[in-house]
């Protein structure tokens, strides 16, 4: 059903006659609406993610943050160096990523426009970045835009939403196409886990991660609803001794090195768990990966759906036996 789906929306799209996007166009989001004029030649984007939508439509940006994690020594995740080198670009100017937004960066890019539609602004960081130029912030929740959305109001800002309509459905197809190759993936539940601070942080509906295994046939754990305390939030601590409440087909968790990911799973608390013992757990290893799906993007799932689909799967099996 996925599938057909997919196809469907594909084709409507390819159907669809070519229409120019006029400007201005008014964008809705959490802290009110922003109206871009014209179609933004120097663009700032700030949080995570963003650029790549940027990218995927064809855009570089003038600034966008240093990756820090998972992006090597030169701050690019792999799949944005890929398409840097695709559209014969250097690299833009490079934020500083500091828990502090570096307005005084930000401005001397001069841009026309931010974009922080996947990030975590407050409202008075986005007073401050709209004295700059016209920001553009989440829809609803901070770090909780799919990225379907992402692309989607990014495409409407810079004046391509037919392009980012095509983008969305494309690599829905990819994920379809990857998913399917894993029957068993399909209505497993799970619940996505990680040692932290003393505590089990569990992952949250949400999540941006969450929701994107939501979307290609997986059930979040009815556990992690109730046991959350439903504070807007993408995840919430849960102590050891509860640990065995949460209830799942599989586990999930996201570690940057082999030897952490060994750690957690060598724990006591880690080894009387049912889905530990059954072999269904998935562990994604390696920072690139983790960054791949944390949260993913039309760029990064190409680079790192495949493997991520493989784990799930081999750990789906293992919960059915």
């Amino acid at each position: 059903m996925f599938r057909r789906l997919i196809a469907l929306f594909a084709l409507l799209i390819l159907a669809a006659p070519a229409v120019a996007q006029t400007f201005p166009v008014t964008i809705k989001h959490a802290f009110g609406e922003t109206v871009v004029d014209t179609a933004p030649a120097r663009i700032v984007t700030w949080g995570w993610g963003n650029h790549d939508a940027l990218l995927a439509l064809g855009i570089v940006p003038v600034a966008m943050p240093f990756s820090t994690y998972g992006g090597g020594e030169n701050g690019l995740h792999p799949w944005v160096e890929e398409r840097l080198a695709a559209l014969g670009a250097s690299t833009p100017t490079q934020l500083s990523d500091t828990s502090e937004i570096p307005y005084e960066q930000i401005a001397a890019a001069k841009p026309d426009v931010i974009v922080a539609v996947f990030s975590g602004i407050t409202a008075d960081q986005y007073a401050l970045l709209s004295k700059i130029a016209p920001t553009v912030a989440y829809p609803d929740q901070a770090w909780s835009t799919p990225w379907q959305d992402t692309t989607r109001i990014i495409g409407q800002v810079v004046g391509r939403s037919g392009e980012a309509e095509q983008i969305v459905a494309d690599t829905l197809k990819f994920v379809a196409d990857e998913t399917a190759k894993y029957p068993q993936i399909a209505g497993t539940t799970f619940a996505g886990v990680k040692d932290f601070d003393g505590s089990i942080a569990v992952y949250d509906a949400l999540d941006a991660r969450m929701k994107f295994l939501v979307d290609i046939g997986m059930v979040l754990a009815p556990s992690v609803t109730e046991l959350s305390p439903k504070d807007g939030s993408f995840y919430y601590p849960l102590s050891y001794e509860l640990f065995d409440t949460l209830k799942s087909d599989i586990l999930i968790t996201y570690y940057e090195t082999q030897e952490a990911s060994d750690a957690f799973f060598a724990t006591g608390y880690a080894q009387v768990q049912p889905q530990y013992q059954q072999g269904a757990f998935a562990s994604l290893v390696g920072v690139e990966y983790v960054a791949a799906v944390s949260p993913p993007s039309a760029l990064s799932l190409r680079w790192g759906f495949p493997r991520y689909a493989e784990i799930l799967a081999a750990a789906a099996a293992n919960a059915r036996k």
